[in-house]
């Protein structure tokens, strides 16, 4: 197989290239001799299991196949080309009967399991968290002395006689090491055949070293003992000649040692991946005792920050489960356990389950078996506790809801570009005089966000999420530069101006007053700076006649000056603001309207409103502004003469949009959008850009990457028969879609601009409704859009790295 490979690969020519399957003369040989035989193999295998039911032992899993195929023998006894004698291929579903009536070539044993069977018992409960269980037996055990001494406090543990009773848990940690090595053996024996020597050999050790520290710390224990009998008094007598308490202490140092070099290991991170990565006989050796050796991910752990904090979660989590365990849970039942304990024993009418148990045990049992139950099981609620806590903390410090929902959007929209250019904009660390630069480079990530900004909301309106008027309110003009203000999106600025128009009418005396309720709210103030900035450049765009300019420039004049000395008040009647506001109106819904600039009607109908509009502002707003008009000596009408080439200009339209949302939009956008789906899409984004992230690189410097998807069979897109079929309820799928998004079906239609009759009317536009009823009823569909948003991004990324060039 190696050599077919090799030859492949190296492209040999095709008459020295022979392979084995070419030689069969079919040119199906391959499927025939190898990937037929195999998935028989794999059939009979499952059929030998019927569904799962049979035993796991009886039968060959795919853990099995893989590992076999995985192993040395696989070469000794299938050969290449595979050997359908082999055992391998033995087929399990044939009784010996039906083996002895065939040829000797079928009369071969099956391969049994590659696998060691394991011995599925609830005792892996302890083999498998065996550290967790013994500290929570061994901190009982010693709580419980602790709690059973005189005083019944945490500081009894420092008098001799409490301090020497809570050293026997150093004889229940042996006897619990002792549990797990015989488990290891036990719930391992029939995987002794597939270790290798030096397993074998470390199980047993494990299980000798047990035994002889399960005798040596109660015999060490024992010498302390003021008056031993029977056989700890033998054994007292036998290591009489050292010192009773220093040769436990002793003892226990050794035991010890072993976990002591552990901490520290655990503690200096360096230290141990030194050692796991060193190939000295000693080191090996001591990592071998230790635990079995890694061949995946081998000398590689977290930081030491990282395991800092992951340290301190835990004992600070023990501290609390302990302390309450004792304060809580076991000392309080200290006394009456005593009380019962000795008290005489009474004779019950009822039936005694253990009526010959002294000191009235069984009644100890049933008070203390609750409380060591949930000793054992309250650890869960602690960690569910501290992990709510600390996850909060964390996530509060990481900003991961920054921006929950659209209100925060709004009152944060403003520190979103700074924001975007932190993380998503390239950093150019070799530039000189960086914060003289600060200025230019923040106007420069207003400018990109913007564009990411767009694309995102117009992907949602390609979605059908949001309609046309919820898009123009939430997109950011393009035609950034004409005012002297930053242009928000209209979903910050909807309804701001007719409140700058309610407060002009209720200030009649001072300036100051106007100035200050205006300022109140930044998104105000920049709504009415970018409304009067924008109304003039529509006005001049509109004149061709220098007179009627002049006549704009008189009135824009006149303002500025009077708002310079304050004098707003005094030389404005603002109560008429609304009445100039309704005429603007009329005007961009007019110019919006108009297709051909050389319409006579409709330059007529522009030209009658401006004239309206002037004799507003001039007559009944401002009181000196008579003098205006008269002045201009002129011998055609005002504004007879309006060049409207501006009307097909797409900036120019959008910026007559954006300026009739500002002037009609009373209610507040605070529900736009109202689809939820657009809503998440709109606020994870936004919260995306304050989380911890890396500064995104250049494209040119990623790293490229490739996309896939698993695809079989699978339906991509509807077809018009699949839409219009109905079930056994009489529902088709496009009626059942139009009834769960009634929202997005009504965009759709306002996208596609059809406006349909029936259902019947509906199949002449199926090429635009089957991609809306894909995108919300197959899975895969909506997956390819989104991995082609990948490419989109991208591409959006590449002409924002060009700019910086």
């Amino acid at each position: 197989m190696a050599r077919d490979l090799y030859d492949i690969i190296s492209d040999r020519r095709e008459e020295s290239f022979d392979p084995p399957f070419r030689r069969e003369g079919s040119d199906d040989a391959f499927l025939q001799l190898v990937i037929q035989p195999i998935y028989n193999v794999i059939h009979n295998e499952a059929t030998m299991s019927k569904r799962g039911t049979v035993s796991h032992s009886k039968w060959r899993n795919y853990d099995d196949l893989n590992e076999y195929f995985w192993s040395k023998k696989c070469f000794k006894q299938l050969g290449w080309p595979m050997d359908p004698a082999s055992d391998f291929f033995a087929d399990p579903t044939k009784t010996k009967n039906d083996i002895e009536r065939h040829d000797h070539s079928m009369s071969r044993r099956r391969m049994s399991k590659t696998n060691f069977v394991e011995v599925r018992t609830f005792l892996h409960l302890f083999r498998s968290f065996d550290r967790m269980w013994a500290f929570f037996i061994l901190a009982f055990q010693a709580m419980v002395i602790i709690a059973w001494s005189p005083s019944g406090s945490l500081s009894a543990i420092f008098e001799p006689a409490v301090f020497r009773n809570v050293m026997t848990i150093f004889i229940t940690a042996a006897f619990l090491n002792f549990l797990q090595a015989t488990l290891e053996i036990v719930l391992n024996w029939k995987a002794w055949r597939s270790l290798v020597c030096s397993q074998m050999i470390r199980h047993v050790l494990k299980f000798v070293v047990a035994i002889g520290w399960l005798i040596i710390l109660p015999v060490t224990y024992s010498s302390s003992i003021q008056n031993p009998t029977g056989l700890i008094k033998f054994f007292s007598n036998w290591i009489g000649n050292f010192q009773s308490q220093s040769i436990y202490n002793f003892a226990v140092a050794l035991y010890m040692l072993p976990n002591i070099f552990s901490a520290l290991f655990f503690i200096f991170l360096p230290m141990r991946r030194a050692l796991e990565r060193s190939n000295s006989r000693i080191v090996r050796f001591l990592l071998w005792w230790t635990q079995p050796k890694l061949y995946v991910a081998r000398g590689m752990y977290e930081d030491t920050c990282s395991l800092l904090k992951y340290t301190t979660f835990w004992i600070l989590l023990l501290i609390c489960k302990l302390a309450f365990s004792y304060y809580v849970e076991i000392s309080p039942l200290v006394g009456p356990t005593r009380t019962i304990m000795f008290l005489g024993r009474g004779k019950y009418i009822w039936h005694e389950f253990f009526p010959y148990l002294q000191h009235n045990l069984g009644v100890v049992f049933t008070i203390w078996a609750p409380i060591v139950m949930v000793y054992l099981m309250d650890t869960q609620i602690w960690y569910a506790i501290f992990s709510t806590i600390c996850g909060g903390v964390n996530g509060a410090f990481s900003r991961l809801g920054e921006i929950r929902t659209l209100g925060m959007l709004r009152s944060r929209f403003e520190a979103i570009p700074t924001a975007f250019g932190k993380h998503l904009v390239p950093g150019h660390g070799s530039q000189p005089k960086r914060r003289e630069r600060e200025k230019e480079d923040k106007n420069l990530h207003i400018d990109k966000f913007s564009d990411i900004w767009n694309a995102f909301i117009i992907s949602l309106r390609d979605e059908d999420l949001i309609n046309n008027r919820e898009r123009d309110l939430l997109i950011v003009p393009s035609s950034a530069g004409d005012t002297s203000v930053f242009q928000w999106p209209p979903f910050l600025l909807a309804s701001k101006i007719p409140m700058a128009l309610d407060m002009a009418k209720s200030v009649k005396k001072r300036d100051e007053e106007l100035r200050k309720r205006i300022n109140q709210d930044p998104y105000t103030f920049y709504a009415v700076i970018e409304c009067y900035e924008t109304l003039l450049n529509i006005l001049y765009s509109l004149m061709a006649e220098t007179s009627d300019k002049k006549v704009v420039d008189r009135i824009r004049e006149s303002l500025e000056d009077s708002i310079e000395r304050q004098s707003l008040v005094r030389e404005f009647r603002l109560d008429e603001l609304p009445q100039l506001s309704a005429k603007f109106d009329k005007l961009l819904t007019l110019l919006l309207k108009t297709e051909e600039e050389h319409d006579t009607t409709i330059k007529t109908q522009i030209a009658n409103l401006l004239q309206d509009t002037m004799e507003i502002i001039t007559q009944d707003i401002m009181k000196n502004g008579q003098g205006i008009l008269k002045d201009e000596n002129r011998d055609n009408q005002l504004f007879a003469n309006l060049n409207l080439d501006s009307i097909k200009d797409e900036a120019w339209r959008e910026k007559c949009v954006r300026l009739q949302l500002l002037l009609t939009t009373k209610e507040s956008a605070i529900y736009v959008p109202t689809n939820l789906e657009a809503r998440r899409r709109i606020t994870f984004f936004a919260n995306s850009l304050f989380m911890k992230m890396p500064r995104a690189p250049q494209v040119r410097s990623m790293m490229s990457f490739s996309v896939l998807t698993p695809y079989f069979k699978e339906e991509v897109l509807f077809s018009t028969e699949d839409l219009h079929k109905k079930n056994e309820d009489g529902i088709s799928i496009l009626f059942y879609l139009r009834k769960i998004y009634p929202d997005e079906w009504k965009n759709c239609l306002e996208r596609i601009k059809f406006v349909p009759k029936d259902e019947e009317s509906l199949k002449s536009r199926m090429d635009e409704i089957s991609p809306w009823a894909s995108y919300r009823g197959q899975t895969l569909t909506r997956t390819v859009r989104g991995m082609m948003y990948y490419r989109r991004a991208l591409e959006i990324q590449c002409i924002q790295d060009k700019i910086d060039i």
